[in-house]
């Protein structure tokens, strides 16, 4: 389905505009990480053509295939969102779209400590997650034909969540989806 997501995905939504809030506060040649990063379009894409050196992060091989081929100069990593395979303050910014709300959110903290601890003092947190309640939703083969799995809190516990976490959030945006399955939470955070 890798492909067939890559097809359909909008390239320049609402949420690639988070992107601007993120970059005013980076500096040029950045460590980026992009957790969850897909084919590396447009997030890494994006980040790339701002001029900031981007690792990109995915469990999906046939996703990680993809990134190879269409992000010059990404460097792809196949890895857990819960366990980076980086040493502590490696990255000046860590960003996460559309990743996070696949992941069972009894381990939603633990992911995001994993972000925080991978982040420089200083270091910028830009993650979509989900607005709603949603204990876990499964669906065999409702999406693009390929099992998928969804899992969030509402949009206030996320917030404790990265406080526990140990950042600071600076923002918080509901963000329409760019295909149109309703809406997601950006949260901009900053590692004191």
């Amino acid at each position: 389905m890798a492909g067939d997501f890559l097809a359909m995905r909008v390239k320049n939504g609402a949420d690639i505009e988070q992107l601007d809030k993120l970059q005013e506060t980076l500096t040029p040649d950045s460590q980026v990480l992009d957790a969850g990063c897909g084919s590396g379009v447009p997030v890494a894409e994006a980040l790339q053509m701002a001029g900031h050196r981007v690792i990109g992060l995915d469990l999906s091989v046939g996703q990680l295939r993809l990134a190879r081929q269409l992000a010059v100069g990404l460097e792809p990593v196949q890895a857990d969102l819960a366990g980076l395979p980086f040493r502590d303050r490696s990255f000046d910014a860590v960003v996460s779209f559309y990743a996070v709300i696949h992941v069972p959110r009894e381990e939603h903290l633990a992911v995001l400590t994993e972000f925080t601890r991978v982040l420089t003092h200083g270091g910028q947190l830009l993650v979509c997650m989900g607005c709603t309640d949603l204990p876990a939703d499964h669906d065999p083969d409702s999406w693009l034909g390929a099992p998928m799995f969804w899992s969030h809190y509402d949009a206030a516990t996320n917030i404790e969540l990265f406080r526990a976490a140990g950042v600071e959030v600076t923002g918080s945006d509901e963000v329409p989806d760019p295909n149109g399955h309703g809406s997601h939470q950006f949260v901009l955070a900053v590692k004191p």
